[in-house]
C-alpha cells in the first residue's frame, strides 16, 4: 500500500473557546485544511511550523521522541487542536516539526477520530462500523 493524504481541517480550539464567550467573533476562529499524511506508525500529530504559527497556537510543552532511526529528539508541543474530518472530531495537541513541509495525522487522533484507511482506495474514511459517529473503546 502506497502513502495514503486526507484532507483535515484543524481548528485553534482556544479560539473557539474565546468564541463561544463571546470574546471574539466566529470569523476569527483560526482555521486551516491541511493536506496530512496519514501515519499509523507515528504516535502523535505532527504539524510544521507554518501551520502551528497560522493557526496561533501556544508551545505548551516538549516531548521527548525516538525518530524511525533511533535517534531520540526534542521537539515542542502545540495546541490545543480541534481535528476534523467528515463527521469526527477530536481534539489533540500536535508536535511542531521545525524543518518539516510535511504535517502527520498520527495514531492518537486517528484513534479518536474513529477512522480507517480503506486499503484498495488508499484513503481515509470514517469507520463504516460507526457511520453516524465516533465510538471509542474505554
Amino acid at each position: 500500500m502506497g502513502m495514503v493524504y486526507a484532507d483535515i481541517l484543524l481548528i485553534n480550539a482556544g479560539d473557539e473557546t474565546l468564541s463561544k464567550h463571546n470574546v471574539i467573533g466566529e470569523e476569527e476562529i483560526r482555521k486551516m485544511t491541511v493536506n496530512m499524511l496519514v501515519d499509523t506508525g507515528a504516535y502523535m500529530m505532527c504539524i510544521t511550523e507554518t501551520v502551528r504559527e497560522y493557526l496561533g497556537l501556544p508551545f505548551i510543552d516538549k516531548r521527548r521522541i525516538v525518530l524511525g532511526d533511533g535517534n531520540v529528539k526534542e521537539f515542542d508541543v502545540a495546541g490545543h487542536i480541534n481535528v476534523k474530518f467528515g463527521n469526527r472530531n477530536a481534539v489533540c495537541n500536535a508536535l511542531v516539526l521545525p524543518d518539516s513541509n510535511e504535517s502527520i495525522l498520527g495514531a492518537i487522533p486517528l484513534e479518536e477520530l474513529d477512522v480507517i484507511i480503506h486499503p484498495q482506495r488508499q484513503e481515509l474514511i470514517v469507520n463504516p462500523e460507526h457511520p453516524d459517529g465516533a465510538v471509542l473503546r474505554l
